[in-house]
């Protein structure tokens, strides 16, 4: 009760009551939003604090803290505790010793090292170690101490989140800048978000759109939406099945390069596409879906969540293939593969710890190749290195995941779609394993999502090539 009271307040020691030899100490873990809120506010955007593929290629093969992250942290204990609210800061020396990676937990000891009667004046050691009690930061502080004493309540301070929706869509954009527009048949895009997204991949030169539905109704209902179709190829079909199936052989034909769901449901817009005489090759299909998180330090491939409900360890070998394969095409050289699951050890009644295990030791075997893989893993200790370092994990890939992949359906679609609702993701995906790239799209998904879907298609359908 009493450490929930003294949390409530702030309150200073005064020259008087502080000795020679007194100390006071703060305790933080650096996180990834650390450094981007450190870098929001300070202009400093160095690669080595901000650009992982920069930072990897330096001397300490990662993003680092801002040094002086750790000097704010000196700062915040004698402005909020020793001396603190009243003292003034009169100078500082600083000497860095190694710097501070994200998952790093920062101690900051601050001892009264001399004093001056005459003007009040106090000279502070200022001492940081890191988890492994190693040296990080060290120097000296003198500061004019209060002299009156202060107690206030404690300011509680707002949520902050890091947000760039509009530039990491752009971003994303960006990547088909220079590439040729693709031909893709939209089938029966009766839907006004399914041709809003062509028409704007028209215009972004992304795309060279080819629809197929009823072509009087089709026309009607984009005037109805104020929909321009210029430069769209638009093949008439009498009815939604006769659309996929003309869609779906114009690209076993060579004649469409891309297959774009429209309004047709997921499950009847697949059974042409599965077929014997559909779009199958030699791999299962599998979906992959590409996110960009707020705070995430890089984007994460999330496999699969719209096409396989259950699949076996058989499914589950091309399904991670196809996501490592769609890393590679997205300029990832060695993906970091997490096989998920509800614990991180093996359990025998487990069958998604098994599956893993399993995958592993394929991948071992050469079964499974451009990626490393490791698992079973939760969730947070795939993408946190913060959690993964204090459950102990020895994994190149715990915490560092390019690529997770789902137990099952249910749960990689529940997994992506909290990401993109709850955290505002920007997502895109795409259907791998045909003779072409497939879009599928659920009847919810925004205009800004199924075009980063026909970017990441286009992206495939090039550098496939």
């Amino acid at each position: 009760m009493m450490e929930r009271m003294a949390a409530e307040f702030i309150e200073n020691r005064t020259y008087s009551e502080i000795r020679v030899g007194d100390s006071a100490s703060l305790t933080r873990t650096l996180r990834p939003e650390d450094i981007q809120l450190f870098a929001v506010m300070s202009g400093d955007v160095n690669p080595a604090h901000v650009d992982p593929q920069y930072a990897h290629s330096s001397m300490f093969h990662e993003v680092i803290a801002h040094g002086m992250w750790g000097g704010a942290l000196i700062s915040t204990v004698l402005g909020t505790e020793f001396p603190g609210p009243g003292t003034i800061y009169i100078g500082q020396t600083l000497r860095f010793s190694r710097p501070v990676k994200v998952g790093d937990t920062i101690t900051v000891r601050i001892t009264c090292k001399q004093k001056f009667d005459h003007n009040k004046h106090m000279i502070f050691d200022c001492l940081c170690t890191n988890q492994d009690g190693l040296k990080v930061i060290a120097g000296e502080a003198e500061v004019l101490a209060p002299t009156d004493k202060i107690k206030r309540p404690r300011v509680e301070l707002p949520a902050v989140t890091i947000s760039d929706r509009e530039g990491r869509y752009r971003r994303l954009m960006a990547r088909a800048k220079g590439l040729t527009p693709a031909i893709a048949a939209f089938a029966h895009p009766y839907h006004a978000e399914s041709l809003r997204s062509a028409a704007i991949a028209r215009d972004e030169g992304i795309l060279r759109p080819v629809l197929v539905a009823p072509e009087a109704k089709l026309r009607a209902f984009a005037e109805q939406n104020g929909i321009d179709l210029r430069d769209c190829r638009i093949l008439d079909a009498p009815h939604s099945h006769a659309a996929v199936a003309r869609a779906v052989a114009m690209a076993r034909a060579g004649e469409a390069e891309m297959l774009v769901q429209g309004s047709l449901p997921t499950h009847e817009f697949l059974m042409p596409v599965v077929a014997r005489d559909g779009l199958r090759a030699e791999r299962r299909l599998s979906h992959v879906l590409y996110l960009d998180v707020p705070g995430h330090p890089r984007p994460i491939i999330i496999s699969d969540m719209m096409v396989n409900i259950e699949p076996t360890l058989e499914h589950k070998v091309d399904i991670v293939q196809n996501a490592i394969d769609f890393a590679h095409m997205m300029g990832i050289a060695d993906p970091k593969v997490a096989l998920l699951a509800g614990v991180d050890t093996v359990r025998p009644r487990m069958r998604a710890t098994l599956d893993a295990a399993a995958l592993c030791k394929m991948a071992d075997r050469g079964q499974i190749v451009g990626g490393v893989l490791d698992g079973p893993l939760g969730f947070d200790n795939a993408v946190s290195i913060v959690s993964a370092r204090t459950a102990h994990l020895k994994s190149a890939v715990a915490g560092n995941a390019d690529v997770l992949i789902a137990p099952d359906l249910e749960s990689g679609n529940m997994l992506a779609k909290q990401l993109e609702h709850l955290a505002d993701a920007i997502s895109g995906g795409v259907v791998l394993g045909g003779r072409v790239p497939i879009v599928l799209a659920n009847r919810g998904d925004s205009v800004e999502s199924r075009v980063a879907s026909l970017v990441l298609s286009l992206l495939v359908t090039r550098r496939s090539k």
